[in-house]
């Protein structure tokens, strides 16, 4: 399929005395013989969220772009960019330099609406650590928020953490149909190596939880 194109682009060159990003643990991986939920959901409150939060509808949120990601437990706080594919095929990257800035696949699910949405971001480059960094150590039940366009913030929570070598990557089980609202965030992992870069992604597992409305407008 032609998302799965786009993986292996987030490779960047590291600098040799840079630091291993975290790779999950197998206690974070899907259980042996189980795998992404497919059919039916519940949503769950978030401990400590606001008053104002509720569940999601049964059929998902409503297109809107997502404008910003937040990882708290992992101190992610980035814009995001919609990404389109380019003249071979491949999914476009952020401008360069910019390290802090997380893609989403523009042509697919916005998050928060039933199905698969897709995100990707860097995990360093020759100046040290970007954006998804550190998602290799998200944990089960980790938060994921994402701002929409129309105010509203899709909050996920991390169901697992998968490490794959780039020659085992499983596009079905990664991209997907889903019947609940479910994110996808990918990352380069696995192990480096000075020749080839990165052997691996890291991808994150996560399904929609909770909805904040919007903010009322100031008095």
């Amino acid at each position: 399929m032609v998302i799965a194109a786009f993986v292996g682009l987030w490779l960047i060159e590291r600098g040799f005395e840079s630091v291993e990003p975290p790779q999950p643990s197998a206690a974070e991986a899907f259980a042996a013989g189980s795998a992404p939920e497919r059919t039916g959901w519940a949503a769950a409150a978030i401990p400590g969220g606001p008053a104002v939060a509720s569940a999601p509808p049964a059929e998902g949120l409503p297109p809107s772009e997502p404008v910003r990601v937040k990882i708290p437990s992992i101190r992610v706080d980035a814009p995001v960019l919609p990404l389109g594919l380019g003249p071979d095929g491949s999914l476009d990257v952020p401008p360069p330099g910019n390290t802090n800035v997380a893609g989403w696949y523009k042509d697919g699910t916005a998050p928060g609406v039933r199905g698969t949405s897709v995100m990707a971001g860097h995990v360093d480059d020759s100046r040290g650590p970007a954006v998804f960094y550190a998602l290799g150590a998200l944990k089960k039940g980790s938060r994921v928020e994402v701002a929409r366009k129309d105010g509203r913030t899709a909050v996920f929570d991390v169901d697992a953490v998968e490490v794959y070598e780039n020659d085992a990557f499983p596009d079905r089980k990664v991209y997907g149909a889903a019947a609940r609202p479910e994110l996808r965030l990918i990352t380069c992992g696995g192990g480096f190596e000075k020749k080839t870069g990165y052997r691996g992604n890291v991808v994150v597992y996560a399904h929609l939880t909770t909805v904040r409305p919007p903010a009322a407008p100031a008095s």
